[in-house]
């Protein structure tokens, strides 16, 4: 399987100066293709923070980031556009747009891929909402769906671009045991049949089971 993340020797602090605080202390971890990673750790860790610099969301200097074969240490804005193109986020907090329907929310993704047209990103979008139980919630807006539909369309929008990487924040976070963990259940049945890597940061225990690996962050390093 091929290796789609890897990162070695990553340091990574905020401020400068005497101000300097080290979130990340020589973090060093592969995800390979299919993989599913659950990274846990108490709150302030370094876990968010090294999520969006494996996104492109956010950059780093020191050390060695390599997603999809490309360099995001010290990497131009057109860099990181092309990975954050092949990458589907999932937030704790959804970000659904609430003027839009699950439809319409999971469709917009498709629109920064060229060549398809706006039937052909609807139909494509419905497919994958049907995938996650939601098709008969097409045309229903956020606020009509419980927490676990929501949390299922912005699943269904982070998988329908066919990512080669999935990358999660907390995305049970919000929800009831019985939500979280069908939501985690679609999120692997889908990414396993694509092929698709997951690293989700999570602090909730209750679904380790879906994990290849887990992986522990404290104070910025990762622990054995």
């Amino acid at each position: 399987m091929s290796m789609l993340i890897d990162v070695r020797n990553l340091d990574f602090s905020f401020g400068s100066g005497e101000l300097t605080l080290p979130v990340l202390k020589n973090v060093t971890i592969s995800i390979h293709q299919g993989e599913i990673v659950l990274m846990t750790g108490p709150s302030g860790s370094g876990k968010t923070t090294f999520l969006t610099i494996v996104g492109g969301l956010r950059q780093a200097f020191n050390g060695s980031v390599k997603v999809l074969d490309q360099q995001l240490i010290n990497s131009t804005e057109q860099v990181k556009v092309k990975v954050r193109q092949q990458i589907g986020f999932i937030f704790q907090q959804h970000n659904l747009l609430k003027s839009l329907t699950a439809l319409q929310n999971v469709s917009m993704t498709l629109e920064m891929y060229n060549g398809s047209s706006e039937r052909e990103r609807l139909n494509q979008a419905a497919a994958m909402l049907e995938a996650v139980g939601l098709g008969d919630r097409l045309n229903y807006k956020p606020d009509q769906l419980s927490g676990g539909q929501r949390q299922r369309v912005s699943i269904a929008r982070a998988l329908v671009g066919q990512p080669k990487i999935v990358l999660a924040d907390e995305p049970t976070a919000s929800l009831d045991k019985q939500s979280g963990q069908e939501a985690v259940r679609i999120l692997k049945q889908l990414a396993k049949e694509s092929g698709t890597a997951i690293l989700l940061v999570t602090h909730d225990y209750r679904i380790l089971e879906i994990a290849d690996r887990v992986v522990e962050l404290e104070d910025g390093v990762i622990k054995d």
